[in-house]
């Protein structure tokens, strides 16, 4: 049994707005809950890095969902630059490849080397969208065989670059810890509380059923953001967490 300080540590909301005042309102909703904070591409386009800034000057943990996936010296830039913003979770894309995913590591390595007193965030591989059905990968995207098969490939691919876990959908979570190790994290969106709406997610638990597979961390958004009761909304899941 998890304290309700535990759950809430693993619970990453995601602030999914088009402006930093909008999230703004929920980060005031939901004060006083030791979360995570996910600003991903849409805020952080329009809110830029000045407001990861405020985040962390506000004590928060912050996952910077940006997905990084470009070729190995422009990642490492990239990882170089973001860490040097103070995240604690940071993203790439395991279709990169492992060379990729290295020069991720070596960015942020290096970064702690700039005088700034800085942290090593946790950085983390996407293997698939968790929009991302069988036919998808198939017929679309060109990988055969099943999701889970892809996923737990990036997986590997991501623990032989070095990094630290990777995103996943809950379903996936047993397979990658049999095959990476429990240490290596896995950090699962596709959370739907029971009696909520799957909106695009294609593979999806509920964040009881997610914590029992063993997952590291669960991403929250609409669930709360869109609740009638965001602060309601997340106290309850934190207590399924437990």
């Amino acid at each position: 049994m998890r304290s309700f300080e535990q759950a809430a540590g693993r619970l990453i909301v995601a602030l999914d707005f088009p402006d930093a005042e909008r999230a703004r309102k929920l980060l005031k909703t939901l004060e006083g809950i030791p979360c995570y904070m996910k600003v991903g591409l849409q805020l952080f386009y329009a809110a830029g890095p000045d407001f990861i800034r405020e985040l962390k000057q506000a004590g928060y943990l912050v996952f910077l969902d940006v997905k990084m996936h470009d070729i190995p010296n422009t990642v490492k830039g990239g990882a170089n630059s973001v860490t040097k913003l103070g995240v604690d979770m940071f993203n790439v894309h395991a279709a990169g490849g492992v060379n990729m995913m290295k020069a991720a590591k070596e960015g942020a390595l290096a970064a702690l080397e700039s005088g700034i007193s800085l942290s090593m965030p946790q950085i983390i591989a996407v293997t698939q969208l968790t929009s991302t059905n069988r036919d998808m990968l198939n017929r679309e995207i060109g990988i055969p065989g099943s999701v889970e098969a892809s996923v737990v490939n990036y997986a590997a691919l991501a623990r032989e670059a070095g990094l630290d876990g990777v995103v996943a959908s809950p379903l996936e979570v047993p397979a990658v810890k049999e095959r990476c190790g429990q240490a290596f994290l896995t950090v699962t969106p596709g959370i739907r509380p029971a009696g909520s709406q799957a909106d695009d997610q294609s593979r999806t638990l509920t964040p009881a059923e997610a914590m029992s597979q063993g997952t590291d961390y669960i991403v929250v958004g609409r669930p709360i953001s869109a609740a009638a009761s965001p602060r309601e909304a997340a106290e309850k899941i934190i207590e399924e967490m437990m």
